[in-house]
């Protein structure tokens, strides 16, 4: 599971060009790898998110990336957060995952949700449906993908899937984990009572997390599945430097980057855990507080300063040591 994750969201750094991005990108993997963090994630979009950036903006496709850092990593294990289900057939999704699980010597990791970003969906010609379709899908999926990673043939006539002794050959290296994302009580935290090993709780306040983890609680009862089994972590955005000053200086090269007003800059703090490492250490603290069991952290602000990953990596451990 993830005791601590990182994840890298941001493709638009000060004083890179184009062409030098993914250098980059190897280095903060890395520099995660070598602080402690326990898995590596980026994010399964085409378009830069609202909140980050400008749909224009660089992003990657996830799994060829992920594939290319199993080459430059060696500990850490590797998933998008999370794969949009809407974009790839269950089938390919599942021969996917089990070929990034061979090139990273068994460190690939699942994570799925029903996907939500219409703009892209629309933009790109994905189908984006009713919010219904879209986890109609997301089950029909993990009914497809669950026997097909445990090396078992999979038929489905279901309403948006139908295979048929569907195979997946090789079997994945090692027992791959699936991570449901989302905050939804009803259908996503169901999913994952009944699907997932993990759980992971997107951005949102800190105070709802015990109200997510008592129906993540009901849910297993109700399934007669054992709540201990599943653990449960959750993603934070954070800025944070030595210093308030090193922060606003942070925060500051970024919004020259990607042309943020003074507006935007108090709103980007709003969302972000920002500020010095003992400011961040106690928020991050009191995530872990709630009772959940880890947290994937991201530095959409300064993550290419790899000092800055390892000032994270210290100040995550010590929140999840305990």
């Amino acid at each position: 599971m993830t005791r601590l994750g990182y994840q890298i969201p941001n493709f638009t750094y000060p004083g890179v060009d184009e062409s030098d991005i993914f250098a980059s990108v190897i280095a903060q993997a890395k520099a995660a790898e070598a602080a402690g963090f326990d898995r590596v994630f980026v994010m399964d979009h085409f378009y830069q998110l609202p909140g980050i950036g400008a749909p224009n903006e660089p992003m990657f496709e996830c799994y060829t990336m992920l594939s290319a850092l199993a080459q430059h990593t060696e500990t850490v294990r590797l998933s998008s957060l999370v794969t949009g289900n809407t974009y790839r057939h269950p089938t390919l999704l599942a021969k996917t995952i089990t070929a990034l699980d061979h090139v990273s010597n068994g460190r690939a990791t699942l994570g799925i949700g029903a996907g939500w970003f219409e703009l892209e969906h629309n933009s790109l010609g994905y189908e984006f449906g009713t919010f219904t379709d879209r986890f109609e899908k997301l089950e029909e999926s993990l009914q497809i993908i669950g026997p097909m990673l445990r090396g078992e043939p999979v038929s489905l006539d279901g309403k948006h899937y139908q295979v048929v002794d569907a195979i997946n050959s090789p079997a994945p290296i090692s027992r791959i984990p699936i991570m449901i994302g989302g905050n939804g009580e009803k259908k996503t935290l169901r999913m994952v009572a009944q699907y997932a090993d993990e759980s992971n709780l997107a951005t949102g306040p800190i105070e709802e997390i015990p109200r997510k983890l008592d129906a993540l609680a009901a849910h297993c009862e109700r399934l007669g599945r054992d709540r201990s089994e599943i653990k449960v972590t959750k993603l934070q955005m954070v800025l944070v430097a030595p210093t308030m000053e090193e922060a606003e200086s942070d925060l500051n090269n970024i919004a020259t980057v990607k042309g943020w007003n003074d507006e935007v800059i108090e709103v980007v703090k709003s969302i972000l855990i920002y500020g010095d490492a003992d400011t961040v250490g106690e928020r991050l603290q009191a995530c872990m507080d709630t009772g959940i069991d880890g947290m994937t952290i991201n530095l959409p602000g300064n993550g290419h300063d790899t000092d800055r990953i390892g000032l994270l990596g210290e100040i995550g451990l010590a929140a999840t040591a305990s």
